[in-house]
């Protein structure tokens, strides 16, 4: 009979892909088996492999002594800085040395990634420091990123709004897991040096105590630190401040001074008249002291007025102290108009969804006036209109702008300025009218720039297509502080510029303009220790509204003595009804 031998697939080799795929190992045989060859590598290469744990052991100690050095402001990041020693370092060295094995894996990976966290947290300290003049709440700010990458994609592009996104998400991801592994690397390095490490953390704490006593510094600051746990008790105090505020102004909106007064005890003295408020985006008291720009603008003012006072109108102007600075402009529109402070997202919220009366509101509660709003910023819905009281609200969609964007600007103030005239102030009407305008043309980062056209070219706005090609570039200025100085004055000039020659043009014996900043600009333009001052003006034809407001003490002209009052902005709304012969009614909280 015949041998009958069973069959043998032979080996599969590299020439035959069409031989299936053997079964992949299980993870943790797929790590053993990644490890046993870094193992037979270290084996073959001694001197590599000590080189690769000596870089890898000082990237480590770096990383985890910078990020526990770290300040949370960009003007404080300098060299010194990181001359220190961190009273947490030896504290951490201590508890590693103290645990075994295990415990000590699992407090070195949690301690890192606490340290990764706060260092996400001090980076966005330094930017919300460097544009809005305040660190990063963890409570109410995160909304505000998704505006920062709109602000992003309208200065730079979309395709790097994309990138700096997909940036700050591995940053976040990538930074604590880092933190974490460095950690746990230098806990084993302790462990392994147990006598030489418990030594070096006694004289390390020997000498932060001395320097502490001392008061020992280096470069200008002190040798011994705590400003890791310092950062996290700062955040900490934050959140509960938050929360305490919430309930705290929720009770303060509640009562309003002239919340209950009757319409048609609301700004008597203005009947009849057109009343304009006009915002100018990021026009603050640096356009009018910082030697870059105040020139440029100083001239710009005292010309308007001139011209104004040549058609009839007089002026008188101060200061006001702005609930927000740098950006999150709608803060300092709405404590002008509510005359509540309103200095962040959860106080908007608040006051927003109640029914305190507003500046707006109070026009349009006499039954005497049409209430509008020119709002060319806005690109989605607003539900605040109807706490403005506003009847009707013109957003970027509504005017008939055919035009280019000007950076984060969607038309140029002129454009909008002569909307406003031919969609309300230029119609025959039964009532006066009562506006809220927002001049969007001076919002960083300030190019490309419009210019001034002549009024009757302006059309649907295409009249300014070449000159947004042909303008300076975002990219060109946006890390640059005197082309952004440079820029930003100019920038306000315009806005003035268009303004004045508005009300030249158009107003009326009836007509009154008030007119003012909503902040100042960004840390870059206005300086580490500007003030949160901004210029309002009030312009009318007719004397004896100017006279109403003689006790302000005001400056007469568009643009105030260094030494004119100064007021928060919350004031205002109070000051103003009262100088118009409103009669207060109180509601109590």
């Amino acid at each position: 009979m015949p041998v009958i031998t069973p069959f043998r697939r032979p080996p599969r080799t590299a020439e035959d892909p069409d031989t299936p795929e053997a079964p992949s190992l299980p993870p943790l045989r797929a790590l053993q088996a990644r490890l046993a060859h870094w193992r037979a590598w270290r084996t073959r290469h001694p001197r590599a492999a000590l080189a690769v744990r000596r870089t890898t052991t000082a990237l480590a100690a770096v990383l985890v002594l910078g990020a526990l050095l770290l300040p949370n402001t960009l003007v404080a990041l300098e060299p010194n800085r990181f001359a220190r020693i961190p009273a947490e370092a030896v504290i951490g060295t201590v508890l590693l040395l103290c645990l075994p094995r295990v415990p000590r894996l699992v407090l070195a990976a949690l301690l890192g990634t606490g340290l990764g966290a706060l260092t996400v947290l001090n980076l966005l300290d330094m930017g919300f420091t460097q544009y809005l003049g305040r660190g990063f709440n963890v409570v109410l700010d995160w909304g505000l990123l998704d505006d920062a990458r709109s602000y992003v994609a309208d200065s730079m592009g979309g395709a790097a709004a994309a990138w700096a996104a997909v940036g700050a998400v591995l940053g976040v991801l990538l930074l604590p897991a880092l933190t974490a592994l460095a950690a746990v690397r230098l806990g084993e390095l302790l462990a392994a040096h147990r006598e030489r490490a418990a030594r070096g953390a006694l004289m390390a704490a020997t000498v932060w105590m001395t320097c502490v006593a001392l008061g020992v510094q280096t470069f200008g600051v002190p040798v011994a630190t705590r400003s890791a746990s310092g950062a996290l008790e700062a955040q900490a105090h934050r959140v509960v401040d938050t929360l305490r505020d919430e309930a705290a102004f929720a009770e303060e909106a509640k009562a309003d001074r002239f919340g209950a007064t009757p319409g048609a005890q609301l700004v008597p003295d203005l009947r009849g008249k057109d009343v304009i408020f006009t915002f100018i985006e990021s026009y603050g008291r640096s356009a009018l002291e910082d030697p870059v720009m105040a020139p440029g603008v100083g001239r710009t003012l005292d010309t308007g007025a001139e011209a104004l006072a040549e058609a009839g109108f007089g002026a008188r102007s101060g200061w006001l102290t702005s609930s927000t600075y740098g950006g999150s402009s709608w803060l300092g529109h709405s404590t002008f108009m509510s005359g509540l402070w309103v200095d962040n997202q959860q106080r908007y919220r608040t006051v927003t969804a109640g029914d305190h009366l507003t500046l707006t509101k109070a026009f349009g509660k006499t039954g005497d006036w049409d209430t509008v709003g020119v709002m060319p910023g806005v690109q989605k819905a607003w539900p605040e209109a109807e706490w403005y009281g506003l009847d009707k609200v013109y957003d970027a969609f509504d005017v008939g702008y055919e035009g280019p964007k000007f950076s984060w600007s969607t038309m140029p103030d002129q454009y909008a300025l002569e909307a406003f005239q031919r969609l309300e102030h230029g119609r025959e009407r039964d009532k006066p009218l009562m506006a809220e305008i927002i001049l969007t043309s001076s919002h960083q980062p300030w190019a490309p720039l419009p210019e001034m056209v002549g009024w009757d070219e302006i059309g649907d706005g295409s009249v300014f297509d070449g000159i947004e090609a042909s303008g300076v570039r975002a990219s060109d200025v946006i890390a640059d502080s005197t082309r952004s100085k440079e820029q930003y004055g100019k920038s306000v000039e315009y806005s003035i510029t268009s303004l004045v020659q508005w009300l030249e043009r158009y107003g009326t014996d009836d007509t009154v303009l008030v007119f003012l900043g909503d902040h100042q600009p960004i840390t870059r333009v206005s300086g580490d220790k500007a003030s949160r001052d901004v210029p309002v003006s009030i312009v009318a034809r007719d004397p004896e509204v100017l006279d109403a407001i003689d006790g302000w003490n005001w400056t007469e002209g568009l643009e105030p003595a260094r030494d004119a009052p100064v007021w928060r902005m919350s004031s205002f709304r109070d000051r103003f009804l009262t100088a118009y012969g409103s009669t207060p009614h109180p509601t109590e909280d």
